[in-house]
């Protein structure tokens, strides 16, 4: 695994076109009502290269034809995602500088000090997407089935390793909440992002994945398998790949992700921007980017979004105390 700075802060240019030259098939339902005077950064909670990096670079240049502005995605890895939107309280709120937001930021005030609260100091744009949750191995693992996981699980206690995107974080809490379900116990290793720890499993340096869809393109060129998927339903892309629920285990990962602007965005800025970025989310380009790594759109306006927002974030809490990482 290549070795990258605590917090890389590796700046892409996704976009630099006028809106003269927007991308077939991306239209407006109105002109929008606020245009940049320079160049937009977005900051990304995750590594280079994930699938989050990817999604905000392929929606980000379509904004940018659109806005007539570039769009650059700028890395904030670590602190389990939330070191983007906290880069956020030093942004002035004029719509040049936004943040993804993912779920883990209404869980981590629960349990870590910050300097910012999770729905009071943001302003809310629009929903983006949402992971897709599985237990993955390497195709040559040992573990043909779930059962024989967790089966190593109790017979060795902490010996074998999993692979998340960070203490606290979606996968993190979906595997506490196996643990104490099924009775086996594993050990934590966090990483920044999809990017690193599929490296780290396909070197062996973990024994499987707990955590989102980045590893869809390493189960479908065969290097990978799926020993179950903690959603609802089977995957209508995975059909003869089981649930947990069906194993008689009720957990299920939940993790969508947004966009969110420094807290007092002017209400013309946020509508502006939500324009752009919903209609570039549901360009069928994205679509499919998002398609590739098992993921659908998550739809949510401002209004939407900031009632999920507080809504999750004083409802997480009891789960957060169950699973030992806050207190009551």
């Amino acid at each position: 695994m290549t070795d990258q700075p605590t917090h890389p802060r590796r700046r892409t240019v996704v976009a630099g076109l006028g809106a003269a030259l927007a991308a077939p098939g991306l239209a407006l339902a109105q002109a929008p009502r606020w245009k940049p005077e320079r160049p937009i950064t977005i900051y990304n909670p995750f590594a280079v290269g994930g699938i989050t990096d990817l999604h905000m670079r392929l929606v980000g240049e379509k904004v940018g034809k659109v806005l007539g502005q570039q769009v650059l995605v700028e890395a904030r890895a670590g602190a389990a995602g939330t070191l983007a939107p906290a880069a956020l309280m030093t942004a002035k709120p004029d719509g040049h500088t936004l943040a993804v937001y993912t779920i883990n930021s209404l869980r981590y005030p629960h349990y870590q000090p910050v300097n910012w609260h999770p729905t009071k100091d943001f302003s809310f744009i629009t929903g983006l997407s949402s992971y897709t949750f599985a237990l993955v191995v390497k195709a040559d693992s040992p573990w043909k089935t779930v059962e024989d996981l967790f089966a190593a699980g109790k017979a060795s206690p902490e010996k074998h390793t999993y692979g998340t995107s960070g203490i606290g974080g979606s996968g993190h809490l979906m595997m506490i909440e196996i643990e104490q379900k099924v009775g086996s116990k594993f050990t934590h290793i966090p990483y920044k992002g999809g990017a690193e720890w599929m490296q780290a499993l396909l070197a062996g340096q973990i024994d499987f994945l707990a955590d989102a869809s980045q590893w869809g393109p390493f189960v479908d060129d065969g290097r990978c398998r799926i020993l179950a998927m903690v959603t609802e339903t089977r995957l209508p892309k995975y059909p003869n790949v089981p649930t947990l629920r069906e194993r008689g285990i009720d957990a299920i990962g939940q993790s969508p992700y947004g966009l969110v602007g420094p807290k007092d965005l002017p209400p013309a800025i946020v509508q502006s921007l939500y324009d752009a970025f919903n209609d570039a989310n549901n360009d069928p380009a994205t679509l499919e980017l998002l398609s590739r790594y098992i993921q659908v759109p998550w739809k949510k306006n401002p209004t939407e979004y900031r009632a999920f927002a507080e809504g999750y974030f004083n409802s997480v809490k009891p789960l957060l105390i169950k699973a030992g990482l806050a207190k009551a």
